[in-house]
């Protein structure tokens, strides 16, 4: 079976890879050059644990190739859309651009029976409206299926979700659609991952349901950890002895600065938007609050920070841990720990940032910043030291051998995932979110 992937960013290039590594035959389309030429050559443009080397295994099979050209991906059996959907500039909803200009490119080349299979996150009713399209403007128009199959991936785990999934959705108009979804999942499906069959609408609808529910998730708990601070009550504590409730479980159950990246943010507020149109919006109105909770945590990392420094940042230097939206990533969209650090910095501290992987990705975006390529470097002369992201380096950090680059002893764990006694056993004074 031939496929194409249609889009070669974090969802594609990984799905293209996977997909390659299974056994298929796989061209990998993109209108970015660059991007192509470094995928064809076996470098990965972002930072995703194994796949790089997964990449260069599957190019040296002569299975995996990659071109700019639609016409490459003319004679493939199935096509899988893997576009972005960014939020659209000063709106909250979802920017469809790239996925219209792809359908746009793909349907006159489609001339023979073929399944083109959706897997970006949509609006409800993207699916249908792209099925219309391809009905419409495709040569073999009424002979191609259109199938909604969402992603589920975390970046720094993309391997593992993309070939051991949670489950697998199809969204299809018939039984024909579901059947070509179970032949090219086969190799998942014979292991025993469970796959959903339902209508595209309900299809695109898990994805941001999913993430809509996990983004409420986290800010409950940080909306418990406001609580907590305003009555000296302990977080963590609270999200222990609730993860031990088999209703509700520990996972995202974290209190900390919130979530970022480009999933979890853009697609509650895309969700909103939606449900707008639809006239259901009082349905999804706690997503305001969810969001709003979310903003809070990073401004109130700001008040942590200040109260160290003696309620002004004017002249002190802080040292931040972490840029990238979580661990495993190089991914800075809607970062947490990068806009806690430029509102510091714009409020008259000299900022310095040190992050494992996505240090030239900030350097980009926020070149208003200092970066260093090491902690010590980053913490050197500080008067407060502000962990924002939870690489694994960083809890490994000796707190002792650090305290002695530092001006002042002062840390704040905007994600507690540091050892408090272990911190101030070296002399810190150990201040985090929810946290007396």
């Amino acid at each position: 079976m031939r496929l194409s992937v249609i889009g070669t960013g974090y969802l594609g290039a990984t799905h293209a890879v996977c997909m390659a590594h299974l056994g298929y035959e796989v061209t990998g389309i993109d209108v970015d050059r660059g991007k192509i030429d470094r995928l064809a050559d076996g470098v990965v443009p972002f930072f995703e644990p194994g796949l790089e080397d997964l990449l260069r295994a599957t190019l040296a099979t002569g299975r995996l190739r990659f071109s700019t050209s639609y016409d490459d991906a003319a004679d493939a059996d199935m096509h899988f859309l893997c576009v972005g959907t960014p939020q659209r500039k000063g709106e909250y909803a979802a920017d469809l651009s790239y996925l219209d200009a792809a359908i746009e490119s793909l349907s006159p080349r489609l001339a023979r029976p073929c399944v083109v299979v959706g897997k970006s996150t949509v609006p409800i009713g993207t699916a249908e409206r792209i099925a219309d399209y391809v009905a419409a403007h495709a040569p073999a128009g009424p002979d191609i299926e259109v199938v909604w199959n969402p992603e589920f991936l975390r970046e720094g785990f993309a391997i593992e979700d993309t070939l051991r999934p949670d489950r697998l959705v199809f969204g299809v108009k018939d039984e024909s659609g579901a059947d070509a979804m179970r032949r090219v999942y086969a190799p998942l499906l014979d292991t025993g991952v469970p796959a959903v069959v339902t209508d595209m609408a309900t299809a695109q609808l898990v994805k941001v349901a999913a993430n809509a529910f996990l983004a409420t998730k986290i800010s409950f708990i940080n909306a418990m950890a406001e609580v907590c601070e305003a009555t000296h009550a302990d977080v963590k504590k609270l999200s222990e002895a609730l993860a031990h409730d088999n209703r509700i479980g520990g996972r995202f159950l974290h209190a900390g600065l919130g979530f970022g990246g480009g999933c979890l943010p853009k697609d509650i507020r895309a969700f909103m938007a939606r449900a707008g149109e639809l006239g259901v919006d009082q349905a999804l109105s706690f997503l305001t609050e969810v969001d709003a909770i979310n903003q809070r945590r990073r401004a109130r990392m700001v008040d942590l920070a200040r109260e160290c420094v003696e309620d002004s940042f004017r002249g002190r230097r802080v040292g931040v841990l972490g840029a990238a939206f979580k661990p495993n990533s190089d991914d800075i969209r809607d970062s947490p720990a990068l806009d806690v650090a430029t509102r510091i910095s714009r409020a008259g501290a000299a900022v310095t940032v040190y992050d494992p992987a996505a240090l030239n990705n900030a350097r980009r975006d926020y070149p208003e910043l200092t970066y260093a390529t090491s902690v010590e470097a980053a913490v050197a002369d500080a008067d407060v030291v502000l962990h924002l992201t939870e690489w694994q380096e960083f809890r490994e950090l000796d707190p002792a051998q650090l305290g002695e680059l530092v001006r002042q002893r002062h840390i704040v764990d905007g994600r507690n995932a540091l050892d408090a006694e272990r911190w101030r056993a070296g002399g810190w004074h150990y201040r985090a979110l929810g946290r007396p």
